[in-house]
């Protein structure tokens, strides 16, 4: 099964692309500053090309679990894909996702404009490869019961 990964954004939408069997997320190039339909059509042909089973998105919980204004939007984001694409749709816990990278493109001594979209898509690249390792513990042991929603 092969699964793409979103970390949703006003401005950018950062994605990233995973066959299942391998298990390693990579990053795809960011939608940056396109409007809400284009980016749903833009994601729907992704979705074709590289024959997507399943989508995985960030899901911006509050540092306490809580939800907040940004899970709302991200719901909506959800509601649109799901409205228009027949996919399954796994939210995963975003928390500290960009700053992280940010984090790791500076100690690498790399500078990234926001702008780019690079750090975006490099945040939906960490999102899905939590869920892929998720989803392989569960399947090793199911005893753990993790679940993505």
């Amino acid at each position: 099964m092969n699964y793409l990964g979103v970390d949703y954004g006003r401005k950018r939408v950062g994605l990233s692309f995973a066959e299942g069997e391998l298990g390693i997320a990579v990053p795809l190039p960011a939608i940056v500053n396109q409007q809400a339909g284009s980016v749903f059509e833009k994601i729907g042909q992704l979705a074709k090309e590289r024959r997507i089973g399943e989508l995985v998105i960030g899901y911006p919980l509050h540092m306490d679990g809580r939800k907040g204004k940004r899970t709302d939007e991200v719901d909506e984001f959800i509601r649109g894909l799901e409205k228009r694409l027949n996919l399954k749709v796994h939210r995963v816990d975003e928390r500290l996702s960009t700053s992280k990278v940010e984090s790791d493109f500076k100690a690498m001594g790399r500078k990234v404009s926001k702008k780019s979209g690079e750090i975006d898509s490099s945040a939906a690249t960490l999102i899905l490869q939590d869920f892929l390792e998720q989803n392989q513990l569960t399947q090793d042991f199911p005893e753990l019961g993790f679940d993505d929603e």
